[in-house]
């Protein structure tokens, strides 16, 4: 995609979604994290679900070691591999407090040594919780970089980089909640949803799927 396209791609993307958001529930910086590392591997809404109540009751690493792990897992036995994440995040939570002051650090690499926590996770913390122009490429992303010819690459990494050179001013704060929304809602996995897409003419992909036949004949009726 040239550079005159990929400017255009995001100018569209954020005149119809001005201040995106993560839809990853949290208080502060620490459940940021925590909610970030529990949202592998399952969806932002399941996690939501799980975490309110724990949030209400712990949002600092001293409290959630004081919890514990068996505690922790009560709250989150609804999200998959909680056994895994749970033993991480009182992990990272005592990692914090023993290296950091209780503190979530704002450098991606402290971040990355922390238990449960890849360069996704460091991404999305260091983007949201300090405003970082960072580009956090989950499944949604690589979908998006990749069909719509926006930041092609055969690995997350490849991804991120391409995404890094590419995306301009003054889109990049915000480039990766816009392409993740756009990936969830629009741009889907199995059926992209081509036929109510805003940056369509500048994408790549070529089988554009018409809009479902209902909407078209109601489309069609409406037009009588």
């Amino acid at each position: 995609m040239k550079r005159d396209s990929v400017f255009e791609f995001f100018r569209r993307l954020a005149e119809a979604n001005p201040h995106p958001e993560t839809e990853l529930e949290s208080i502060n910086d620490y459940t940021l994290l925590v909610a970030v590392v529990l949202s592998a591997q399952a969806t932002d809404a399941g996690v939501n679900k799980a975490t309110r109540a724990l949030f209400a009751q712990v949002d600092t690493p001293e409290k959630m070691v004081a919890l514990g792990e068996d505690g922790l897992k009560q709250h989150i036995k609804t999200i998959g591999l909680f056994n895994t994440k749970a033993k991480n995040v009182i992990a990272l939570s005592e990692a914090l407090i023993a290296q950091h002051g209780g503190q979530v650090p704002a450098d991606r690499d402290a971040l990355e040594q922390l238990p449960g926590v890849g360069r996704k996770t460091a991404n999305v913390v260091m983007n949201v919780a300090f405003g970082a122009e960072t580009f956090a490429v989950d499944t949604h992303i690589f979908r998006v970089g990749n069909r719509t010819g926006l930041a092609p690459g055969k690995t997350v990494l490849a991804v991120e980089k391409q995404l890094e050179k590419k995306v301009p001013q003054p889109f990049r704060v915000h480039a990766h909640h816009w392409l993740i929304l756009h990936g969830r809602y629009v741009c889907k996995a199995r059926t992209p949803e081509c036929w109510r897409c805003n940056v369509a003419d500048l994408c790549r992909y070529k089988l554009k799927t018409p809009p479902p036949k209902n909407r078209r004949n109601n489309a069609d009726t409406a037009a009588v």
